[in-house]
């Protein structure tokens, strides 16, 4: 056999080894900003390492884990050729789902799948990522970034996060605190968030035939920016209140809409009734709803309709609660109450029309 004649490699099978590893150089500064104290080490082990003598503090720590990834946004970014936003979205849909029980989050990671590495590409995403961490107080402690050639496109990935946070057992935070007459604050979304946006593609592209370089009046952008705003994180914002005012419980208004998440922590017996007339919902709503002729309804149960996080609190704990979300620059409202169930079939409901 000819030095010409080769038999089959990793790089002939389309996985280039040499450009992960320069992903991995590329990426290298944005990671290091996304850490805390407690980090043991840098980037290039096996594993993450946290130095767990941080719980002697707590009485009995519960460690909660979360994991997600940014769905179909993800074909948005792509198309769009900006890939350091979704991060955002993925630490997002990770830590605050965390901070609901009242954890802070301490660590995450990531896993990116890609047809084929670019290298500038990788590092981008991960550069969102550590961004978003940073915004969250989290570490990024580690990730995977794998090259899928023949299984996605040259120009598709994928990308998913997992993350650990720690609350003190006596402050856990959830249905079992939510008492009659508690008061539902509402958390305004920054857009559509993460989820959805198969709907949302399927209305504005397939049906309606927009571009996402489209200039939307009501945006004061194009359509592509706009779908591409990224989630607003609030583990911070959501900790803080936990320390200025007696919270019962959080809901992150992620897939299935305020209703069905907000249900997951009323406890039986009780009911949350929700104003609609207390915010109206951005544009992008709206056009989604008209371009896609979609029932309110079916709106409420796939979009966040402008709202992206709840907190359950004391009717005396809500002026404090409002003055500490809107020094931290968070707009908040209160939205609705939490009554007995009574006839209620349901746990949520959602009451009058939209402010306009």
């Amino acid at each position: 056999m000819s030095a010409e004649s080769t038999g089959a490699s990793y790089a002939s099978a389309g996985v280039d080894i040499e450009a992960g590893d320069r992903a991995v150089d590329l990426m290298k500064e944005w990671v290091k900003k996304a850490t805390r104290p407690e980090v043991v080490g840098g980037l290039g082990g096996f594993a993450g390492l946290f130095d767990a003598s941080v719980l002697k503090r707590y009485e009995r720590p519960l460690l909660a884990s979360a994991t997600d990834g940014v769905g179909t946004k993800v074909d948005i970014a792509r198309k769009m050729g900006v890939y350091d936003t979704i991060g955002h979205d993925l630490v997002g849909m990770v830590v605050d789902d965390l901070v609901v029980c009242g954890a802070e989050p301490l660590f995450m990671t990531d896993y990116i799948c890609v047809g084929k590495v670019y290298p500038e590409r990788v590092a981008a995403i991960v550069k969102g990522i550590a961004e978003g961490c940073v915004l969250a107080g989290c570490a990024l402690v580690g990730g995977e970034t794998a090259e899928h050639p023949g299984l996605l496109g040259a120009d598709e990935f994928d990308v998913a996060g997992a993350g650990t946070g720690v609350v003190e057992a006596d402050r856990l935070l959830g249905a079992e605190r939510i008492r009659t007459g508690d008061a539902v604050i509402a958390m305004a979304s920054s857009g559509l968030h993460s989820n959805g946006y198969s709907l949302v593609r399927h209305v504005l592209f397939d049906r309606a035939g927009m571009a996402l370089d489209r200039e939307v009046p009501e945006f004061g952008r194009t359509l592509g920016e706009e779908l591409l705003e990224p989630t607003k994180i609030y583990s911070l914002d959501c900790l803080a209140l936990t320390r200025t005012a007696e919270v019962h419980a959080f809901s992150h208004i992620t897939g299935g809409g305020l209703a069905n998440n907000l249900a997951r922590v009323i406890p039986d017996g009780l009911h949350a009734t929700v104003d609609r007339s207390t915010w109206t919902p951005g544009p992008v709503f709206d056009l989604v709803g008209t371009a896609g002729s979609v029932e309110r309804l079916e709106l409420e149960k796939t979009l966040n309709m402008g709202v992206g996080m709840i907190a359950v609190v004391p009717q005396e704990a809500v002026e404090v609660a409002l003055t500490t979300l809107a020094d931290r620059g968070v707009d908040a409202w209160v939205a609705g109450e939490i009554l007995e169930r009574g006839g209620h079939a349901e746990a949520v409901t959602l009451t009058g029309d939209y402010a306009s």
